[in-house]
């Protein structure tokens, strides 16, 4: 019989973890709950599982985690940029065609790489080289897949204690939790790990002091019962920091093609005139990849912060990130502004000012008037020499013709003195000419 009241989906979150530790597994599951009924049977058995689990984890540290399955040392992985991994669980307290009453997705920055769903049952891969993991671990799926069941069942059970927490009978609900680890550019490390009821905070972790933070009155309860679990905490910590950094680097280095690839960013400043007599400069950046992008407006080539807004780093559709800082500025000054770019795919930093659309306009009227006059010229001489071309071929032909009504005329002279050989050279020069 499962606690009643589960929250957490166990200390072993999703990864490659082996068949031998399905039950370590299932007691960390059924450990991780709300607060169970005050009834002397069940907090004696609470108290027995809890004992028993933290014997055998401290065998496990003492030994080094042979219960725990850490992924290979994964490759170095070259980036200057930021990168992320996170999972994502939603327990609802309705299912239908259209909506699954639980699904886990997991990103590796903003890009979908595996999912579960109540309706399909089973752990999937979202992007073709998530296969390389397969290849490593043939087993890997079929234990996720069991891994996000139990996780299924146990999320529907703390649906129904939270419902009860909040003194709720009836309607939608939905239970989240949401964990991960970043890897940034400068080389630190976060790790995070949260719930929220009904899209609001519920608790959250801090792995810096072992401890859990309630965001209302109805999760102290389970503050009270998580800060008491200090092994789980501690394993906790280093899953974050360790671990999952560790599966974060292979999943780059699985995808380096994609994750890793970069694309130039376009810039672009454009005007617009405000009501009180100043102006906006827009700075609009756009198809650029990595995420990661630092964007400034300068004057005179400091930076300049005073009325500036931004906007947020938002996907394109073809997994590109598109931006734009804006700045409000006196009309009489703004040649003294310039948008600044920095970004991994630009080989240096960018500059751009915003460009009269009426000096392009001169500019281009400018060039059509010079080039107008040549192509008429052009035009003309080609005419001429057209026409000089077909006089010629004109000429020679009426030569040509000229020429042979005179050759005939000479053939018949000679042929009244010689009649001997008129017939055979008559015929020749006939055939000749024909």
């Amino acid at each position: 019989m499962v606690n009643s009241g589960l929250l957490l989906v166990g200390c072993f979150p999703p990864g490659p973890i082996p068949a031998r530790c399905a039950s370590v597994r299932l007691q960390h599951h059924q450990q991780e709950t709300f607060p169970p009924p005050n009834t002397t049977s069940r907090t004696l058995l609470s108290l027995l599982a809890m004992a028993g689990l933290l014997l055998l984890r401290v065998v496990s540290l003492l030994l080094g985690h042979p219960g725990i399955a850490l992924p290979p040392p994964a490759p170095a992985v070259s980036s200057s940029s930021s990168h992320s991994l996170r999972y994502f669980y939603t327990a609802a307290s309705e299912d239908n065609k259209w909506l699954s009453s639980f699904i886990i997705v997991g990103y590796v920055d903003d890009q979908r790489i595996c999912q579960y769903d109540s309706i399909v049952r089973e752990k999937r891969a979202c992007v073709p080289w998530m296969s390389k993991v397969e290849e490593e671990d043939p087993s890997y799926w079929a234990e996720e897949t069991e891994v996000s069941r139990n996780a299924e069942v146990f999320f529907k059970v703390s649906l129904v204690t939270a419902n009860n927490r909040y003194n709720q009978s009836g309607g939608f609900h939905t239970l989240q939790q949401m964990y991960g680890c970043d890897l940034r550019k400068d080389e630190s490390k976060g790790g995070y790990r949260q719930y929220a009821y009904d899209g609001k905070d519920f608790i959250s972790f801090d792995k810096e002091t072992l401890t859990w933070t309630a965001a209302d009155v109805e999760a102290q309860i389970t503050k009270r019962r998580w800060d008491a679990q200090s092994t789980r905490n501690q394993y906790l910590k280093a899953y974050l920091e360790e671990e999952c950094i560790k599966w974060l680097q292979k999943y780059l280095e699985y995808g380096n093609e994609t994750l890793l690839r970069t694309e130039k960013p376009e810039v672009k400043v454009t005007r617009k005139v405000d009501y009180d007599g100043m102006e906006t400069l827009i700075c609009r950046v756009g198809g650029f990849y990595p995420k990661d992008i630092d964007i400034e407006w300068t004057r005179d080539g400091e930076v300049w912060m005073q009325d500036t807004f931004h906007g947020l780093v938002s996907p394109n559709s073809d997994g590109t990130y598109y931006t734009w800082r804006s700045i409000t500025v006196d009309p009489k000054e703004r040649e003294r502004y310039k948008c600044h770019v920095e970004h991994d795919g630009l080989p240096s930093p960018v500059d751009v000012a915003w460009e009269d659309p009426v000096s392009k306009s001169v500019l281009i009227g400018c060039a059509v008037g010079i080039l107008l006059p040549i192509t008429g010229l052009a035009v003309y001489f080609l005419k001429r020499q057209r026409v000089r071309r077909i006089t010629a071929e004109k000429h020679q032909d009426d030569y040509k013709t000229v020429s042979a009504s005179d050759q005939k005329f000479s053939i018949s002279e000679e042929g009244s003195d010689k009649k001997s050989n008129t017939s055979k050279e008559g015929k020749f020069t006939a055939e000749r000419v024909e």
